[in-house]
């Protein structure tokens, strides 16, 4: 039979289309086979072709379970149990499979084929049911299957069922559903007590009749999305997530045990224990890996991207106790799990030596403190009897028991435990306590750390932990010889546990971390540099009053914190004074290494008053740039740890627009326009950064993260909006068109000819130059290309329209984006010139004579005008001297001198 052959036999018999074969049958094909398993059941599948043995691996990503239980049938093997494909140790990428975050976009050359490997069942199997889940249940015994009577079956049994099936619990158990007994009937009664592994290992006695039509029928719910396989029970073992329908192990990669709590939580089982890395037989597999900024309360969003490695995580789960509520997996309320419930446990029914053993359980240290109420009240139903254990059992159910008649809790008496962090850390063979090789005792074993994505922010925990100041520094030293370690992850916060992010392994590493914290001086609720400034004395810590503290003092704090220059000093920024306050003046000259160095003057102070507590920003140091291009404000990213720049590369495959939006602040230079992974060869060192970090940071370099693997071809490269230098503006005036007048306070003369210039240092070819005019009616645009990095723009004849404002603004399109960039506005006034202003003096002189003339001539002829029309008889008068004529000539002569 060769591949076509088989394939379309497989899809025929999967659609229903081919008879089945007996299920009696003993037939074993001469043809397939899985070979490299614990049995004929388990492998890789291989067919015969032309005499030779091949590895099926031809169309094997369209194989799913189901043409897979074909393949369980054939070799006259139970139900199928799981489906993977395996890897060698590198494949022709291209687009099928994704490669490591860390190795996107290379193509790998082709050295080794894929294959399928399948599991079946052995003794167990389901058959005519709608499901892989569902049927009637038979068993197998001296190569021959037999149906299970109903009377011999129960819930305990079909679990073990169901569970050896890798499917979920049993949800409808009952006869003849899937068709009546066909013989042979087995003839034993299973007796499982319902946690075993597989049917075989359960207890059974003989029967030997079955009533016609009362063959057990058996639906298991289908399995859930997390599972944990090959470990003593359901809640230990190797982690395999299902996508796409398909199990895949999980790579353990940044993996912790907070993260591991949250699987122990969606499998029902109790806290978790431990986590493990385990190497698997080949140098890689294909397999689910966890993105970097992985939520504990979302697990199953974790597994989004396929990668390869070399090892696979383990865990273990406590089965029958949990703490819930906890601020870490060492505290919380006690619930135990009887009868696939969980109660409380009542405070009266609970002494020390109990919680020695739950302590004990969970891999933490002693009870440090139990009590009632300390966790929330009651919100399951409470556990019915006193446990009596004497301290030394291995697990809460080990201890004996009392029946109690209690089934209620009063208020506020619900166990609350608290166990001690059961590990602890130290710094060796540096110059004090404070400094030296990290080691770790776990399982009471000390030993070196290493690990992968360690940062400043988990260096701030150790140096926390160890009763020392901030973090200074962190490197990952070369050994000469491999040494056992602890492989610690990435997730030391304030409220974990040291245990709850340390994963044990089998494997030895030539490489250790070497730690530096400050001994005297720490900056508390801020970030690496900045926050309430402390000074340590005699053991114990006191806050700075802001009256003893000054600038000279900020700058030896900054340098000794391996810091920047202080940007911010002020009382209050981040929180009250909540110990001691120092009770001495600093004098430091501003250059000392270290704040002990400074010298003092006693001080009266002993207390502080509210917002007096010095707070100290230090600025991120000069560790960040963006080189290759002609901005500082894009290219590649550099930083600079301990003296030496490298390009950056991203540990992850996270890093996105917000995480280059923080490189962009820190830089000054604006906001993020695009961010892109640049793969370049040959491979160079670099430091490797955390993006879900860099979001948040105050300082990048919290965020850089110390690796083994410090060589690659991929680098970061980062363009921000402010790229562009601003334009600068110019003006200048030509009284004739060819000479250049002086340029008198930005004044042009009407009538004049004048130039605003637009120019720019010199960064990209090309572009062009928008010379903007504002007044108090109008706006218009002026646009030219420029030439040499300028542009001139000429006006004739100016009059007022052109008084008003100009600015320049440039224009370019670099790195598939439009930049632009304003100068700093123009004021221009226009005026008149000497000769116009002597031109109107003359006319406004002209203009008032002619006025002066004309008022004249109007009053004369006014005045003529009233002489001429006087009355006749008047004039007579008059000429004759009568009196009357007297009277008249005195008024007359009397209104001419008033005139």
């Amino acid at each position: 039979m060769d591949l076509g052959v088989l394939i379309v036999f497989l899809s025929l018999w999967c659609s229903g289309l081919w008879t089945e074969v007996p299920h009696s049958s003993t037939a074993v094909p001469d043809d397939v086979r899985l070979v490299g398993g614990a049995s004929h059941c388990a492998g890789n599948l291989e067919k015969k072709h032309q005499g030779e043995w091949r590895a099926v691996d031809d169309q094997i990503y369209a194989w799913n379970l189901t043409s897979a239980a074909v393949v369980c049938r054939q070799l006259n093997c139970g139900s199928v149990v799981s489906l993977r494909r395996t890897q060698g140790s590198s494949v022709e990428m291209n687009g099928v499979l994704e490669l490591p975050d860390y190795m996107q976009g290379l193509r790998l050359a082709k050295s080794s084929s894929p294959s399928l490997e399948i599991t079946c069942s052995e003794s167990v199997r389901l058959v005519k049911g709608t499901s892989l889940c569902s049927g009637r249940l038979e068993v197998k015994s001296n190569l021959s299957w037999s149906s299970v009577c109903e009377a011999d079956f129960d819930l305990q049994d079909a679990e073990v069922v169901c569970r050896e099936l890798g499917c979920g619990a049993p949800s409808v158990l009952q006869g003849a559903q899937y068709g009546g007994v066909e013989a042979p009937v087995w003839t034993r009664e299973f007796q499982c007590g319902g946690h075993e592994s597989a049917l075989w290992d359960c207890g059974s006695s003989v029967r030997n009749t079955c009533s016609s039509g009362k063959a057990i029928e058996l639906s298991c719910s289908e399995p859930g999305d997390v599972r944990l396989v090959g470990g003593a029970g359901r809640c230990s073992g190797m982690l395999e997530i299902k996508q796409q329908g398909e199990w895949k192990p999980v790579a353990e990669r940044d993996w912790n045990l907070r993260l591991a709590g949250a699987v122990c939580g969606q499998l029902d089982c109790g806290s978790a224990v431990s986590t493990r890395r385990i190497k698997t037989p080949s140098y890689s597999k294909h397999m689910w890996g966890k993105k970097s900024d992985c939520d504990a309360s979302t697990v199953m969003k974790c597994f989004t991207k396929l990668l390869y490695s070399s090892s696979v995580l383990q865990i273990t789960c406590s089965e029958s106790v949990r703490l819930v509520n906890g601020t870490n997996l060492c505290s919380g309320r006690l619930e135990v799990k009887s009868n696939q419930s969980w109660s409380s446990v009542c405070e009266a029914d609970f002494d020390l030596q109990d919680a020695e053993v739950v302590c004990r359980e969970l891999d933490c240290g002693a009870p440090s403190v139990f009590k009632g109420g300390l966790y929330g009240e009651v919100e399951t139903p409470v556990w019915m009897r006193t446990l009596q254990c004497d301290g030394s059992e291995s697990a809460l159910l080990d201890c004996r028991s009392s029946g109690s008649a209690r089934n209620t809790c009063s208020p506020g008496r619900a166990v609350g435990l608290t166990c001690s962090d059961p590990d602890e850390v130290r710094l060796v063979g540096g110059a004090s306590s404070c400094t030296g090789r990290l080691e770790l005792k776990h399982q009471g074993d000390w030993k070196s750390v290493d690990n992968v994505g360690w940062d400043l922010t988990e260096t701030a925990a150790v140096c926390r932990r160890l009763d020392c100041g901030s973090s200074v520094s962190t490197i990952k030293k070369m050994d000469s010889s491999e040494q056992p370690v602890w492989w610690i992850n990435s997730c030391i916060q304030s409220k974990t546990t040291l245990k709850e992010c340390v994963t044990t392994t089998d494997m030895s590493s030539y490489s250790s971390l070497e730690i530096t914290c400050s001994e005297s001086v720490r900056l508390v609720n801020g970030s690496v540099c900045s926050g309430r400034l402390e000074v340590k004395s005699d053991l114990s810590w006191s806050s700075v009053c802001e009256d003893d503290f000054d600038l000279q003092d900020a700058e030896v704090v900054c340098r000794e914190l391996g810091c920047g220059a202080p940007l911010v000093l002020q009382g209050a920024l981040y929180g009250e004074a909540e110990g001691p306050v120092w009770t001495r003046a600093f004098q430091c000259g501003g250059h000392e290494s270290a704040l002990q160095d400074c010298g003092g003057s006693g001080s009266a102070t002993n207390t502080c008053s509210p917002g007096k507590a010095v707070g100290l920003t230090c600025s991120d140091p000069d560790n960040v740039r963006l080189v290759g291009e002609a901005s500082r404000c894009a290219g590649t990213l550099e930083m600079k740890n301990h003296g030496e720049w490298r390009p950056v590369a991203d540990w992850g495959s996270d890093w996105d627009q917000t995480s280059a939006a923080t490189v962009c602040r820190l830089l000054d230079c604006g906001s993020a326009v695009s961010t892109t992974v640049t793969y370049d060869s040959p491979d160079r060192l670099v430091w490797w950064i955390k993006p879900s970090c860099a979001h948040s940071a105050a300082a990048l370099l919290e965020c850089m993260m110390l690796t083994g693997v410090n060589e690659t071809y991929t680098g970061l490269e980062v363009v921000c909006s402010d790229i562009l230098a601003q334009p600068n503006i110019s003006f200048s005036t030509y009284t004739d068109g060819d000479s250049e007048a002086k340029q008198q306070g930005l004044q042009v003369l009407t009538g004049s000819t004048f130039t605003i210039g637009c120019s720019i240092l010199p960064q990209y070819p090309g572009g062009s130059f928008q010379l903007i005019f504002t007044n108090s009616n109008k706006t218009q645009n002026y646009t030219l290309s420029a030439v040499n990095h300028s542009a001139h723009f000429l006006f004739s004849a100016a009059d007022h329209t052109h008084q008003g404002d100009y600015s320049c603004v440039y224009h370019i399109y670099v790195f598939s984006h439009n930049f632009s960039s304003e100068s700093q506005p123009l004021h221009l006034t226009v005026s008149a010139s000497l000769i116009e202003l002597i031109i109107r003096l003359v006319v406004l002189q002209l203009g008032m004579m002619l006025l002066i003339t004309a008022l004249c001539f109007s009053y004369k002829a006014s005045k003529n005008q009233r002489l001429g029309q006087g009355n006749t008889t008047e004039i007579n008068e008059y000429v004759l001297g009568g009196s009357s004529a007297e009277g008249w000539l005195g008024e007359e002569a009397k209104a001419q001198r008033n005139e």
